[in-house]
């Protein structure tokens, strides 16, 4: 029997911890679709905004940061009926203010790879948790990273939105010790 972290119990959620979560992320698109389904997903379910997430794609431009930082007010509104993904008007624009505090960042760091690893000395924190209620729900990494994101223009980046964020892209290990992807993940 394949034992999983506790959180996987649903056909999207499985599928989504077997081959995504917690694997290291250096590829600029897709730190930055996390970044986004990450705020969008504040005071909801992962598991919403899993089954959003073709949708999202579809609506942000397959989440191309320079496309997003055009959009209009009248993309906006647009998205705001846009039935597919989370019709929040602060979440929609934060996305928009975030392409560009994105587009900004990989100007001065040549990427947002190389800016945003820098919160974890460039390698992910392999932790060694034994159950889930041990995870905590932020860290000093997260808070930092929170400060700093947030100082660059940055919306919807609390620290737990950026320690769930630091989960999704491999910054950090959090698979409990004894679930299959610890150690696929770096744990030893």
């Amino acid at each position: 029997m394949i034992h999983r972290c506790a959180w996987a119990t649903t056909e999207l959620g499985i599928a989504y911890h077997d081959e995504e979560w917690g694997v290291p992320v250096h590829d600029d698109r897709l730190l930055f679709e996390f970044l986004i389904l990450e705020g969008a997903q504040a005071g909801l379910s992962w598991e919403t905004i899993l089954k959003r997430r073709t949708s999202y794609r579809e609506a942000f431009e397959n989440f191309n940061a320079a496309a997003i930082a055009r959009f209009d007010p009248a993309r906006m509104e647009a998205l705001l009926a846009d039935p597919g993904i989370i019709r929040n008007r602060l979440k929609i624009e934060s996305a928009v203010l975030n392409a560009r505090a994105f587009l900004a960042v990989q100007e001065e760091f040549a990427s947002f790879d190389s800016y945003i690893w820098r919160f974890v000395d460039a390698r992910p924190v392999q932790n060694s948790w034994k159950a889930f209620a041990e995870i905590p729900a932020s860290s000093p990494a997260a808070e930092a990273m929170s400060r700093d994101l947030k100082r660059r223009g940055f919306k919807f980046v609390g620290p737990t939105i950026c320690y769930a964020y630091m989960q999704a892209t491999g910054m950090v290990n959090d698979h409990i010790v004894d679930c299959f992807r610890y150690a696929a993940c770096g744990g030893h």
